[in-house]
C-alpha cells in the first residue's frame, strides 16, 4: 500500500453519510445511544434506500464498544450484524469507527488496561468481520475524535472519566490505545485502511494582540495535530507511534470551529463582516496535506437549521478549490446525516441532518427531507464533480 499522497482511494462514493452512534457517558453521567434514539438500527433499511438519489455509496458506521463488550474480552457482535447485513442488501460501503465516543462501563482513558482491552477488541473485530467477508477492503477508525474527546472527558468533565485539567493525560491514554489497536489491526490484516478523524481547526489571536498573545495562539493552533503526530511518532514516541501508521487523514470541520483565543470568540462562519483572520476551509485542508503528505477526507461536516444550504454550498466551493489546489481529498461526509438529539439534553434536536427527524410518541423518528439542503448538497455534487479529474470522473460514473 502507498504511503504518501498517490495512495489508492477505497471510497466507494466522493459523497458519504455518517449515521450518529456514540455511547458516551454523558455530562449527567447517563449512557446514551444514539444507533436507536435517532432510528437508524431500527430504520436501517429505509435509511440506505434513501441515500440512492443523492448517488451516496459510502457511509460512517460505529460498532458501539460499550454495548459489544459488557463484559470484559466477551463480545457480542449481534448489532453489529445488523448494520453488516444491511449494508452487503443495499450495496453499501461501511467506515467502521471502533471506539466512537463511549468506553465499556468498567474501562477510562486513564485506566491501566485501556490500552490492551482495545487492542483486543480490534483484533477481535477484525476476526468477526472477515470470518463473513474475507476480500472486501476494510476501512476503520480506530478511536474518533482524539483531540475533542481529550478536552471534553479530561479538561471540562463532559463525559468519563470527568476530570478537569487533565486533557493531556487522557490524550496520552486514547492514543497510547490508538497505536496499539493500529497495530493490533494491521498484525490481523496488514491490508486494513486506518482512517484518522480529527477536528479541524483554526485559531487566531485578538486583532491588538501583544507578541506573546500572538505566540500563544499559534501554540493552540499547532497543538490540533498533537493526537497525528503522536500517530505518526512524532511526538511521544515512547508510545510507539510510526510514520507507516498514517493512511487516510480524516477531519471534521464546522461552523464553529475557527476562534479567536483570548478573549474566546467565535470567528463568523460566513465572514460577513470580512475579518482577515479566517481562513477558507481549502486552506485548512490544504495545510493538514502538506504537513503529513497524505490523501485527506472531510470525515464529518454539517450545520444547525436554517444555515444548511449556505454552509453546504460553501463545503461544494471549497472541496472544489481543494481539487483544483491539487490536494488529494478522497471524500466528504455529512455527519449526522440523519437528525440527532443532544448528547446532554435529549429533547432537543439539532436539526442539522439531510433529513429531519419528525418526532411523535412513541414512535419511530420519522425521516423528512429538507429539501434547501438537499438542492444544495445537488449543486456541490456538481462543483466537486467538475473539479475531479477526469479519471475519477469516469470512475464515479461507472458505479452508478
Amino acid at each position: 500500500m502507498a504511503s504518501n499522497a498517490t495512495a489508492s482511494n477505497p471510497f466507494r462514493s466522493f459523497w458519504m453519510g455518517g449515521y450518529e452512534c456514540t455511547d458516551q457517558l454523558n455530562a449527567f453521567g447517563n449512557r446514551v445511544d444514539f444507533l436507536t434514539l435517532t432510528g437508524h438500527l431500527q430504520l436501517i433499511d429505509q435509511d440506505y434506500q434513501d441515500l440512492a438519489p443523492f448517488q451516496v455509496r459510502t457511509v460512517r458506521e460505529g460498532i458501539r464498544w460499550s454495548q459489544v463488550e459488557k463484559t470484559a474480552y466477551h463480545y457480542d457482535w449481534s448489532t453489529v450484524q445488523v448494520l453488516l447485513d444491511a449494508g452487503r442488501r443495499h450495496g453499501i460501503q461501511q467506515v467502521w469507527d471502533l471506539c466512537h465516543f463511549g468506553y465499556p462501563d468498567d474501562l477510562t482513558p486513564l485506566h491501566p488496561m485501556f490500552a490492551r482491552r482495545f487492542a483486543h477488541l480490534c483484533r477481535a473485530f477484525v476476526a468477526f468481520y472477515r470470518s463473513q467477508r474475507p476480500d472486501e477492503e476494510l476501512i476503520v477508525t480506530p478511536i474518533n475524535e482524539v483531540s475533542f474527546m481529550s478536552w471534553l472527558g479530561g479538561d471540562v468533565r463532559g463525559t468519563s472519566p470527568y476530570c478537569v485539567g487533565q486533557g493531556w493525560e487522557v490524550k496520552r491514554g486514547l492514543m497510547r490505545a490508538y497505536i496499539e489497536g493500529v497495530a493490533a489491526l494491521r498484525e490481523a490484516d496488514p491490508g486494513i485502511r486506518i482512517l484518522t478523524t480529527e477536528p479541524l481547526i483554526h485559531i487566531v489571536p485578538a486583532h491588538h494582540a501583544t507578541r506573546g498573545q500572538r505566540a500563544r495562539a499559534r501554540e493552540f493552533d499547532n497543538n490540533q495535530f498533537q493526537a497525528v503526530d503522536m500517530l505518526a511518532g512524532r511526538l511521544c514516541p515512547e508510545l510507539g507511534g510510526r510514520e507507516e501508521y498514517l493512511d487516510l487523514l480524516g477531519f471534521n470541520y464546522y461552523y464553529d470551529n475557527q476562534w479567536q483565543l483570548e478573549p474566546h470568540t467565535t470567528l463568523r462562519w460566513a465572514n460577513e463582516d470580512h475579518d482577515p483572520r479566517l481562513q477558507p476551509l481549502s486552506f485548512l485542508l490544504k495545510r493538514a496535506w502538506q504537513r503529513y503528505d497524505r490523501p485527506v477526507v472531510l470525515t464529518e461536516t454539517s450545520h444547525p437549521g436554517i444555515d444548511r444550504p449556505a454552509w453546504m454550498d460553501m463545503i461544494g466551493r471549497e472541496c472544489a478549490a481543494a481539487l483544483r489546489a491539487g490536494v488529494p481529498l478522497f471524500g466528504a461526509c455529512l455527519y449526522p446525516i440523519i437528525d440527532r438529539p443532544d448528547w446532554d439534553h435529549l429533547d432537543n434536536w439539532h436539526r442539522a441532518g439531510l433529513w429531519d427527524a419528525d418526532l411523535e410518541a412513541d414512535a419511530l423518528p420519522r425521516r423528512v427531507l429538507y429539501e434547501p439542503y438537499a438542492e444544495a448538497l445537488r449543486r456541490a455534487q456538481r462543483e466537486v464533480q467538475q473539479a475531479q479529474p477526469a479519471t475519477v470522473q469516469l470512475a464515479e460514473l461507472s458505479l452508478l
